[in-house]
């Protein structure tokens, strides 16, 4: 069993925005506002500029490895098993510490319109929510997808009521002073407000759940990050506007306490729980994913990566969902919230390195369809940021932070120290600059072949299967003509029961027929022999070329021969090799792959018509 293709690009939206919209909006401000006065509202909008180098990072990195799972999969395909099980663990903790504290938040709202509760009242509320929510997860994503989709567009509706019905109820002198606090503290309050943003890429957690993930899951978290970014702005720009500044800085309801009639505090009350259940509905799917990818790579115990029959991994949706009913009711939150908020910066510290290994690796078989903008310089500026924002938590916050990884390694050791190390992104970097291999087998080169035959659903036909069945041959020095026939049919002789010189003789007079050369520096020479049931196919790469008869260097050359039944399937085959060469960079990765399964990966990853005739 699969987890299933069932996330829509609303649906990676709905995730993304819905997991930001929470405390950032509803609690914050009053705080960020007794920082930076009335410039408040551009503190928030620094803090969306700075998340984009880890946005970026991470719809690069989702857009070529769509897998469950998400931070853990592509950090240990990047940096190694030690750091992918430490980011897994850590990704896993910060979702379930966030969304039990967004489950605490509906029982404090609804604690604003029914009188009498208490503290123990509201974490029953917190409880009940989230047995609600583990019983629509493991309803299926679908349902989950579909909740999260309704809720997340009232809660937009609600914001733009907010917005909107106060427009012109706005004091313009509240605004004065806009600057007094100075630079320094709008920088400083957009650190502290940048954790509003953070939920952004909850949705890296089910990027194999995505239909189409190469285009929705990208389009999905930007357009959601600009849409977010918007309604903070204009959200904040109200609030500031409607009340006063002492009144405001000491608010920790400032939506609600904004708006005067009771509808209003009714409607914005509700936008605020619809804010936290989208957050926690959102943080236990995605808190799910990641335990169940490390189960699939024998990091965690094998239970954890059963599906039920709406497949969907019910163990760790129950043990994510236990951990936050265990937090609501016997843990401090707020503290657990903190050490979140590191971890997720660490994340997103280790998701911005893994992008620049991906990229100085040249790994082949990295192909993102989303490129990362302006690297690498806004990414080696949101390290240092992050960084930063890391030592700005706190001494206990800190503490508790690399305690928790220290037991993280403990458990890496106790769990799995024994699993065999793949070949990384860090390994490839380190062979770029050395100039050699220093291991062998590229189990990552064949991972991300294979997820992106998934991803871009390539379905084998025979083409490929008789790529993968034929001598593919990388040969040294400048060679004449009659070398390299002499070579080829050489390899051929051994594949069939042909003789050399008549294989010789009809490739001589192929040549002399007309030029087998399709375009500068690639050929396809091809015969039909007198056999039956024969097509037989040699890959050459000859890097400092292959002299053919009209006097032209040819470095790629796809050799042919087929029986005269095989007709069909050759013109085919033909046109299938036409296909292939004409991408635009299939020269420069033919002429720079580093072995020959990464020139048989440029032919079966190629963009090109696969249908029933080839099959």
């Amino acid at each position: 069993m699969k987890l299933k293709k069932d996330i829509t690009f609303l649906g990676v939206f709905s995730i993304a925005a819905g997991s930001m919209i929470s405390s950032g909006l509803f609690v914050l401000p009053g705080f960020a506002f007794a920082k930076a006065g009335p410039a408040v509202v551009l503190s928030y909008i620094l803090a969306g500029l700075l998340v984009l180098p880890a946005l970026f990072a991470k719809a690069e990195l989702l857009s070529a490895m769509p897998k469950a799972g998400g931070d853990y999969f592509y950090i240990s395909r990047g940096m190694g098993i030690l750091p992918g099980f430490l980011g897994g663990i850590s990704n896993w903790f910060s979702l379930c510490s966030k969304s039990a504290f967004a489950l605490v938040g509906i029982g404090a709202f609804a604690g604003l319109v029914i009188e009498g509760i208490t503290e123990r009242h509201i974490d029953l509320i917190a409880s009940i929510f989230c047995i609600l929510f583990t019983i629509i997860n493991l309803k299926g994503v679908k349902l989950t997808e579909t909740f999260q989709i309704i809720m997340v567009l009232f809660l937009i509706a609600v914001l733009l009521f907010f917005v909107g019905s106060n427009a012109l109820n706005l004091n313009l002198h509240h605004y004065g002073g806009f600057f007094n606090r100075g630079f320094r503290n709008i920088v400083a309050t957009a650190g502290f407000v940048f954790v509003s943003f953070a939920g952004l890429t909850k949705v890296a957690s089910v990027a194999e759940e995505v239909k189409d993930p190469a285009k929705n899951i990208p389009l999905g978290m930007i357009v959601a990050w600009g849409v977010v970014l918007i309604l903070y702005g204009l959200a904040i720009f109200t609030v500031v506007g409607l009340l006063e500044a002492e009144t405001l800085s000491k608010s920790l309801t400032p939506l609600t306490d904004a708006v005067k009639s009771n509808f209003s505090k009714i409607v914005i009350t509700f936008g605020a729980m619809l804010a936290f259940i989208t957050t926690a509905n959102a943080g236990i799917l995605s808190a799910s994913r990641g335990p169940y990818m490390m189960s699939k790579d024998e990091l965690l115990p094998l239970p954890f990566q059963n599906l039920n029959k709406k497949n969907v991994p019910w163990v760790t949706i129950l043990l994510s969902s236990f951990f936050m009913l265990l937090m609501i009711w016997f843990l401090n939150i707020e503290n657990l919230v903190k050490v979140a908020s590191s971890l997720l910066l660490i994340l997103y510290i280790l998701a911005v390195l893994t992008l620049i290994l991906m990229r100085e690796g040249r790994i082949l078989n990295y192909r993102p369809t989303f490129k990362a903008p302006l690297y690498p310089y806004i990414y080696i500026a949101g390290v240092v940021f992050y960084v930063a924002l890391v030592l700005e938590m706190g001494s206990v916050a800190l503490e508790t932070t690399v305690l928790f990884l220290a037991f993280g390694t403990l458990g890496f050791f106790f769990f799995a120290y024994r699993k065999e190390a793949k070949k990384t992104a860090l390994i490839h970097v380190v062979e770029r600059i050395i100039g050699r291999e220093i291991v062998e087998k590229d189990t990552l080169g064949y991972e991300l072949r294979e997820v992106l035959k998934e991803r871009d659903k390539i379905v084998e036909d025979r083409f490929d299967r008789i790529v993968k069945e034929s001598i593919i041959l990388d040969l040294e020095g400048r060679l004449s003509f009659e070398k390299f026939l002499n070579i080829v049919c050489d390899k051929f002789v051994e594949e069939t029961s042909l003789e050399k010189e008549e294989l010789l003789k009809h490739f001589q007079e192929r040549e002399k027929d007309s030029s087998t050369i399709i375009r500068r520096g690639l050929a396809v020479p091809h015969i039909i022999v007198n056999e039956k049931n024969l097509f037989k196919m040699i890959l050459i790469r000859a890097k400092e070329g292959i002299e053919f008869p009209s006097g032209e260097l040819v470095k790629t050359v796809f050799c042919i021969i087929a029986s005269a039944d095989e007709r069909n399937f050759y013109l085919r085959s033909l046109m299938a090799i036409a296909e292939i060469v004409q991408e635009a960079d299939f020269e420069e990765k033919w002429l720079n792959a580093r072995n020959k399964r990464e020139l048989e990966d440029i032919i079966l990853l190629a963009s090109r018509k696969r249908d029933e005739v080839l099959k």
